[in-house]
């Protein structure tokens, strides 16, 4: 996952240092759309606490900090409200939430999933001693995964959430639309752009990092689209004008 790389073409108003709106192909959208689905646990892991804001990075410190002396099962517990358990799939741009748990598999190389032993509700895990949510025993019975439908769902056209042959818009602060030409000339109009020759595309590439910074920023800002991609070339031009302002004090 951390290699995979995913391309979005960006409209820039030079003029107003602005990313107007951008074109996404499917895998960006998905991207988008699965952020919705990750657990608050995750999404405090992933941006660290220090760049976390408002309170629930010290609620997440705190349960790191908490003695096993005041939990019912200290591992389990701290491993369930830590790193939550994500509904991620490769090709979403960020980490899965137990991307360091590994899935034990058998001689025939498909993965084992785990139950307790009083079998409560027949509920699964891939992680070996999880905490049954019904009886909180021990999930470590190993249960076999009969088949593997991983090609299927790979060679599948409906994997994600929207289809694949559409072209889509991304505006600064996230809304998505189906793209058109029509779309595209409607919203240059709505920004109300009169120097045409302002505009500027740029394509631009996504992995990891930037999936976690676009994930930080719409939880921060409203323009998140010139606050990832737009970022350094600011702080370059704020760096220009000190120096014309500092050379012109000198003088």
């Amino acid at each position: 996952m951390a290699s995979s790389k995913v391309s979005l073409k960006l409209l820039i108003d030079a003029k107003e240092d602005r990313v107007l709106f951008a074109e996404a192909s499917k895998e960006f959208i998905d991207f988008l759309f699965n952020l919705l689905r990750l657990p608050v646990g995750t999404v405090t892991r992933l941006l660290t606490k220090n760049a976390m804001v408002g309170c629930l990075a010290k609620l997440y410190e705190s349960i790191e900090n908490l003695s096993d002396v005041y939990l019912n099962n200290p591992e389990q517990d701290r491993n369930t409200l830590l790193r939550p358990s994500a509904p991620l799939a490769s090709g979403y741009l960020l980490p899965a939430a137990n991307d360091d748990d590994h899935h034990d598999t058998n001689s025939s190389g498909t993965p084992n999933l785990y139950m307790c032993t009083s079998r409560c509700n027949y509920a699964v895990t891939y992680v070996k001693d999880m905490a049954c949510p019904s009886c909180r025993r021990r999930m470590s019975y190993a249960v076999q995964l009969v088949g593997n439908d991983k090609k299927v769902a790979e060679d599948s056209s409906a994997k994600g959430f929207v289809k694949g042959v559409v072209t889509y818009t991304v505006m600064d602060d996230l809304e998505v639309r189906p793209m058109s030409a029509i779309s595209i000339v409607t919203l240059i109009s709505k920004f109300k752009v009169k120097d045409v020759s302002s505009l500027q595309e740029r394509v631009v590439e996504l992995g990891m990092e930037e999936g976690i910074k676009l994930l930080k920023a719409s939880l921060q800002c409203k323009n998140v689209l010139t606050s990832v991609f737009l970022e350094k070339d600011n702080i370059k031009k704020q760096g220009i004008s000190q120096e014309i302002v500092l050379e012109s004090e000198t003088c």
